[in-house]
């Protein structure tokens, strides 16, 4: 049986993958993992940064107090972590009280105890990218065997993480088109309702229905529940596809 830590942390990731119960679960667990074996027992705080639609986001963190961490640099929009991530390339700061580069984050990161920072990228060979935000209350914690260390392990979990902004991304798709065929499903029984009241045609009623909500500066799909709901009060429109 192999002894390769490389071989057990693989394993570690693998079995938290089959053991979580959805992506933001497999993710949490993949921090708390990352901070206890790179903390060798020491207390490290660690977060994923996720870079999508440049909009920064913590997706997942090992504790509270981590992700309390990465948002003090999305507030400035800038420092090791964003830069990790933007650049792909590994940002060490042995001690925060000692780096020259963003120097007001680092006066707010001082503030909240933190000493030292080590940001990796993964590699999501896409759009998206991420890193993984390692902190720490002592100076110089990540010296080159952590940083190796980190790497190591950023790029073992990279995989992981490709598929779960993978998963998250159809998710988000689904849940996008599931809004669109409800409010089409609202629009078409709205549609109905006029050219039953007004006997009017179609392509008359669905005219009726926009002036209207531009006349109301009102959503077309708002409206249509509205007319829905008014027509119906105990019913709600539910599309051709429910079962």
């Amino acid at each position: 049986m192999s002894s390769d830590p490389a071989d057990s942390r693989t394993n570690d990731l693998q079995d938290a993958v089959l053991d979580s119960l959805d992506v933001g679960h497999f993710l949490d667990g993949l921090c708390r993992h990352a901070a206890q074996s790179l903390g060798e027992g020491e207390e490290v705080l660690c977060g994923i940064t996720l870079l999508r639609d440049r909009k920064a986001a913590t997706v997942a963190s090992s504790s509270e107090s981590a992700r309390k961490m990465d948002e003090v640099q999305y507030s400035y929009d800038d420092g090791p972590c964003l830069s990790a991530a933007r650049e792909q390339a590994t940002v060490d700061i042995p001690d925060v009280e000692r780096e020259a580069r963003w120097p007001e984050y680092m006066d707010a990161i001082s503030g909240h105890g933190m000493r030292s920072i080590l940001a990796v990228p993964f590699d999501l060979a896409g759009d998206a990218k991420a890193a993984l935000n390692l902190y720490s209350d002592a100076p110089n914690k990540f010296g080159n065997e952590a940083m190796e260390r980190a790497r190591a392990y950023a790029g073992e979990a990279s995989r992981s993480l490709r598929l779960a902004v993978r998963i998250a991304h159809h998710s988000e798709h689904a849940e996008d088109l599931a809004t669109a065929m409800e409010s089409r499903t609202a629009i078409d029984i709205a549609i109905g309702i006029i050219m039953c009241q007004s006997r009017c045609s179609q392509t008359d009623a669905f005219e009726y229905l926009k002036k209207a909500s531009s006349h109301r500066n009102v959503k077309l799909r708002d409206l249509a529940g509205q007319i829905v709901a008014s027509s119906n009060a105990n019913s709600q429109p539910a599309t051709h596809f429910d079962h």
